[in-house]
């Protein structure tokens, strides 16, 4: 940065990066997540006959299958709703999670010809990843929406808690993120693990299922993955069941949640410097 002082005609020659200012150059450079946001969500529906309707399509199609195996033939309990709505309340942040780490791993790698010209806070590219997912997110409740419509199902008053759990859901996402943004750049084989983890992570966390049905003395251990947390609050909030939270164990998921994000954002800051080097 250039600054020519009027009365003492001097030339003071500064640098784009600055630690004290950094987060201050988040909000300065808002218009470039507008912009990579923006174009993400172009790209990634470019030349497909129904667009974003894929958005849709994916967690709809994942719902029914779940519905099939774990609400007909498992038989499984609903807590009192409508089975595909209890997958599909469910599927609604985990597929925000998943789409968010996934695109947050490659989010770096895919911006390096912006990483190695110019200064910007690095931090701007896996946000606007998420933001990205957050999109499709919002399109996902309208299916959630229509489904309720159907089976004539009214919400409680805890309905109003729900943007809670989004946030919650946001800062798992982007915890998590960070750390695989920031690895991946150095260890390519991140790109390898990542798909691995969510598919993993997609059968070992209460998409299909309630977590009420984990015995008693595993439940603590089992919200060990953060996601349970998240999961169980959206379908506290959406479906309004007698079951309620385990609150030890959604407290937990909010603790891991808490320390992911600090830590990611902590990681991300430290090997930032390094990214253009290693790209």
């Amino acid at each position: 940065m250039v600054n020519l002082s009027n009365s003492e005609q001097e030339l003071v020659i500064k640098a784009g990066y600055s630690e004290g200012q950094y987060w201050r150059d988040l909000w300065r450079y808002r218009e470039l997540l507008y912009f990579l946001a923006w174009r993400d969500i172009l790209v990634r529906y470019k030349q497909t006959i129904i667009g974003i309707a894929w958005a849709l399509i994916r967690p709809v199609m994942t719902m029914l299958v779940f519905t099939v195996v774990f609400g007909r033939l498992a038989n499984l309990p609903s807590e009192g709703a409508p089975y595909p709505i209890l997958v599909f309340a469910a599927m609604l942040p985990w597929q925000f999670f998943s789409q968010s780490l996934g695109d947050c791993s490659n989010s770096l790698l895919g911006n390096a010809h912006l990483l190695s010209k110019v200064y910007f806070p690095r931090l701007l590219v896996p946000l606007s990843a998420v933001v990205v997912s957050f999109v499709d997110f919002l399109l996902s409740g309208i299916v959630l929406l229509g489904l309720m419509i159907y089976y004539q199902y009214v919400p409680t008053w805890r309905v109003f808690t729900l943007p809670l759990f989004i946030v919650i859901a946001f800062a798992a996402a982007m915890g998590i993120g960070l750390w695989m943004a920031a690895l991946n750049v150095k260890y390519r084989d991140f790109r390898y693990i990542v798909p691995f983890i969510l598919q993993f992570g997609l059968y070992i966390s209460p998409v299909g299922f309630s977590s009420s049905i984990v015995p008693e003395q595993w439940r603590l251990l089992y919200s060990l993955n953060p996601m349970v947390g998240v999961i169980d609050g959206f379908r506290w909030a959406i479906l309004g069941g007698s079951s309620g939270i385990y609150m030890p164990g959604f407290l937990l998921s909010l603790f891991l949640v808490a320390v992911l994000l600090i830590s990611g954002v902590w990681y991300f800051r430290k090997v930032e410097r390094t990214f253009a080097d290693v790209i």
